[in-house]
């Protein structure tokens, strides 16, 4: 990634995280379950792996992010038209693959300086990047507005000074809230680097 460094480390670290969270859910859950979180995991650490910074860590050549991604994209899309219990979820799977090919194919066009080529050099690079950015900004918005709690929620303990208008205690976050939370993660991760692109 050629972005600000401070900005790729909290990427590697944010991906990274997720990935390996995702990573960890593998072991359990039904088989969709497991094949949902490989590819999760696939993302997130793909997705930290090409934020590292260039000028900390010799990033590997752009053609094993192509081979990586263009692979994800095509099981993406073979889940999305043969399995039509998650079409949606399949879906958005494979605009993240394609999202990742394609900043693999622009760092591939980058010139020996290390920095991408400019957008206007390739209109059609920077109209795909244009429509991932849109996608990627509206997904956040709404995989947040959903995570947002109600407005008739109970309060959070210590909001209010009478235990008795407390409420109950919050309940800790279940499994399928914290996979959407990643998912929203990833999506915020996959805006900023398509911001470098």
């Amino acid at each position: 990634m050629h972005g600000p460094e401070p900005v790729g480390w909290m990427l590697v670290v944010l991906c990274g995280a997720v990935g390996a969270y995702c990573l960890r859910r593998t072991r359990g859950g039904t088989p969709g379950q497991r094949r949902e979180a490989a590819g999760e995991a696939v993302m997130g650490l793909g997705m930290a792996v090409m934020a590292l910074p260039a000028s900390a860590v010799a990033p590997p050549p752009p053609a094993v992010f192509v081979a990586l991604f263009g692979a994800t994209a095509v099981y993406g899309l073979a889940l999305l038209l043969f399995d039509g219990e998650h079409r949606l979820h399949h879906l958005h799977h494979t605009v993240g693959a394609l999202a990742m090919l394609h900043m693999a194919l622009a760092m591939a066009d980058a010139p020996a300086h290390g920095h991408h080529a400019a957008p206007s050099a390739h209109p059609a690079s920077a109209a795909a990047t244009g429509a991932l950015l849109v996608y990627f900004a509206l997904y956040a918005l709404l995989a947040g507005a959903r995570l947002a709690p109600a407005p008739d929620s109970p309060r959070l303990p210590g909001t209010a000074t009478s235990g008795a208008l407390r409420g109950p205690a919050p309940r800790p976050p279940r499994a399928p809230e914290v996979a959407a939370a990643c998912r929203l993660a990833m999506g915020i991760g996959m805006f900023a680097m398509l911001l470098t692109v």
